[in-house]
C-alpha cells in the first residue's frame, strides 16, 4: 500500500478533500480522541456513530475502507504510521488536522520513516492561515471584534450599499441580554431516533469505557450529514428567531433555550461554515430574522469559532504553557460529581453529565467564572473541560480556557478577565439565591455569599493588576469603601469554602 487517506474522527466531511476513488482510506479512533482523557461517554458515542455511518457511506459510494477501534493497539497513530511504513507506504494524504498534538505526530513520523505527507486545508473552516496572514502578521494582542469587521467586510456579509454595517453597527451584541421570561417555553430540539450506528455505539462505549463521565441513555446528537442537516433547519424554522435576544440567557428550567446546538457536528465535518452562513443569510433575509438573531449567529461562527481556531494555530503552544496568575489548586471530585454545594455550578454538572453540553455563557460566566475564583490550575481546567464536552477539542480549549476564562496567557486575547459576583448570574439566569450549603465547621451559608465571597477575594489578592485598569480598578476601591464586617465575613467564608476543597480528593 503506497498510498493511503487517512481521516481522524474529528473530520467526516463529504466532499472530502482527501478522498480518491482509487486510494484506500482508514478511518481510526485516535487516542487523542477515544482515551487521552477520560472523555464523556457521549462524545465518544458521537464518535463511534459517526465513523462507522461514514464508513458505511463511504463503502456504498465504492471507496476502500479500513477501520481501527480504540481497542486495537493500533488506534496511537504513531503505532499504526510504523505499521503503515513497514508495509511500504510513501505518501499518506490527509486534512489538516487543526490541532497541535496530531499534527507534530504526523510530521515526526513522516520525517523519521520516510514517507511524503500530502496535506489538504479543512473545509471545518471559512479561512486558511494564508489568508488570514495578512490580518493578523505582527500582532501581539488579538481582538475578536477587530477580526469580525474585517471579516464581515472581506466577505461582504450584512454590509449595506456603502460598504457600511447593516443596522448601523457591527455588533448587536448589547441586544444579546434579556433575561428568559418564566413564562416562555423554548422549542423543544428534534428528536434523533438511534440508528443502529447508535445502537452499537452505545454498547461499545459502556463496554469499553464504563468509568467515563456521563451517561448514555440521553444521547441525542445526529450521526450522518442528512442527519446533520436536518437538526440545522429545524433551528432555522424554530429557534433562529429569537437566539440573539436570549442568546446570553440562562435557567434551570431550559437546557437549550434557542441555541442552534451546531458546534457538536461543526466540529466533526457533519455540517461546515460556508453552509451555515450561507442558509442563516438567505433565511435571515426571507424570514425577516430580528437583526440580533442574524447578526449574532454570523459572529459566533464567522468571528468567535474562526477566531479561536486562528488564535490557536498561531499562539496555542505559548498558550498552553502559560499560569499567568501561577494558580496551583486541583480540582477536587466534588465538580465531578455535582457535589460542590454551589447551586449553579452543581445544576450545570447534572446538566453536563445528561447531555456534555451547556451553552456559552454558562462556560464562561459561571463554570470558567467560579474556577478562576477557586484559584484552579489552568492545566486542571483545560482537562476539566475537554472531558466532559461534546464539543471539545484541543483547538477549542486551548484559547479558551488558558485565554478566554482562566487568562492564565495574561491578556493575548482579552484585556480582563471574565469574572463576576453572583449578582450578574441572578440578573441572567433564574438562579435560586436560597440554595445553602454547609461549611466543615457546620454553618450553613448561601451559595451567593460564597460567590461573592471568592470574588472580593480574588479582587483583594489581585488588586495590583486590577488597579492599573481604571475601569477595574474602580472594583477595588469599592471594595475598599466596604463595611470592615461586611469584607471580613465575605473572606471568613471564601476561605473556609477553598479550605474544604483542599481537603476534597
Amino acid at each position: 500500500m503506497k498510498e493511503l487517506t487517512i481521516i481522524f474522527p474529528h473530520q467526516l466531511h463529504f466532499p472530502h478533500p482527501a478522498l480518491e476513488i482509487k486510494r484506500p482510506v482508514v478511518l481510526i479512533e485516535e487516542a487523542l480522541f477515544f482515551t487521552q482523557y477520560h472523555f464523556h461517554k457521549q462524545k465518544l458515542i458521537l464518535h463511534r456513530a459517526s465513523l462507522r455511518a461514514f464508513q458505511e457511506m463511504l463503502e456504498k459510494k465504492g471507496f476502500s475502507v479500513s477501520y481501527i477501534a480504540a481497542t486495537d493497539p493500533m488506534h496511537e497513530l504513531s503505532a499504526y504510521l510504523k505499521k503503515l511504513a513497514k508495509n511500504g507506504l510513501k505518501n499518506l494524504h490527509f486534512i489538516n488536522p487543526v490541532d497541535d498534538w496530531l499534527q507534530l505526530k504526523l510530521s515526526k513520523n513522516a520525517k523519521q520513516l520516510k514517507f511524503e505527507l500530502t496535506e489538504y486545508d479543512s473545509p471545518g473552516f471559512l479561512n486558511t492561515l494564508r489568508e488570514v496572514e495578512p490580518f493578523f502578521e505582527k500582532r501581539k494582542t488579538y481582538f475578536q471584534t477587530d477580526f469580525y469587521c474585517w471579516q464581515r467586510k472581506q466577505r461582504n456579509w450584512l454590509l449595506d450599499q456603502h460598504g457600511k454595517p447593516v443596522g448601523g453597527k457591527w455588533t448587536f451584541d448589547d441586544q444579546n441580554r434579556e433575561r428568559y421570561p418564566t413564562k416562555n417555553s423554548p422549542p423543544a430540539l428534534p428528536t434523533m431516533k438511534p440508528n443502529k450506528q447508535v445502537k452499537e455505539a452505545i454498547e461499545y462505549v459502556e463496554s469499553n469505557f464504563p468509568k467515563n463521565p456521563g451517561e448514555t441513555k440521553n444521547f441525542n446528537y445526529p450521526v450522518t450529514h442528512e442527519q446533520a442537516r436536518d437538526w440545522w433547519r429545524d433551528f432555522l424554522e424554530t429557534r433562529f428567531k429569537d437566539f440573539g435576544i436570549y442568546e446570553d440567557a440562562m435557567t434551570i428550567q431550559h437546557t437549550w433555550l434557542h441555541h442552534a446546538v451546531v458546534s457538536p457536528l461543526l466540529n466533526i465535518g457533519l455540517l461546515e461554515p460556508t453552509l451555515l452562513i450561507k442558509d442563516a443569510l438567505e433565511v435571515g433575509k426571507s424570514k425577516k430574522i430580528p437583526l440580533n438573531s442574524l447578526e449574532g449567529f454570523i459572529r459566533q461562527i464567522a468571528g468567535w469559532r474562526e477566531f479561536i481556531r486562528i488564535v490557536y494555530e498561531r499562539e496555542g503552544r505559548k498558550q498552553r504553557s502559560t499560569n499567568y496568575w501561577k494558580f496551583t489548586r486541583k480540582i477536587p471530585s466534588s465538580f465531578w460529581t455535582g457535589k460542590t454545594g454551589i447551586h449553579p455550578i452543581d445544576h450545570l454538572i447534572e446538566t453536563l453529565k445528561k447531555n456534555a453540553y451547556t451553552h456559552h455563557i454558562e462556560r464562561l460566566m459561571v463554570l470558567g467564572n467560579f474556577m478562576l475564583l477557586c484559584e484552579f490550575d489552568p492545566d486542571d481546567v483545560y482537562k476539566w473541560f475537554m472531558e466532559w464536552y461534546i464539543d471539545s477539542y484541543d483547538w477549542v480549549m486551548v484559547p479558551n480556557v488558558y485565554g478566554m476564562t482562566q487568562f492564565a496567557d495574561g491578556g493575548l486575547m482579552t484585556t480582563k478577565p471574565y469574572i463576576s459576583g453572583s449578582n450578574y448570574l441572578l440578573k441572567m439566569g433564574d438562579w435560586d439565591k436560597k440554595k445553602t450549603t454547609q461549611l466543615e465547621n457546620g454553618e450553613v451559608v448561601s451559595w451567593t455569599e460564597i460567590w461573592d465571597g471568592l470574588f472580593w477575594r480574588f479582587m483583594d489578592k489581585q488588586r495590583g493588576f486590577f488597579l492599573k485598569n481604571p475601569r477595574l480598578g474602580m472594583l477595588v476601591k469599592t471594595l475598599d469603601k466596604m463595611n470592615p464586617d461586611r469584607k471580613k465575613r465575605l473572606f471568613e467564608v471564601a476561605n473556609a469554602f477553598l479550605l474544604q476543597l483542599d481537603r476534597t480528593k
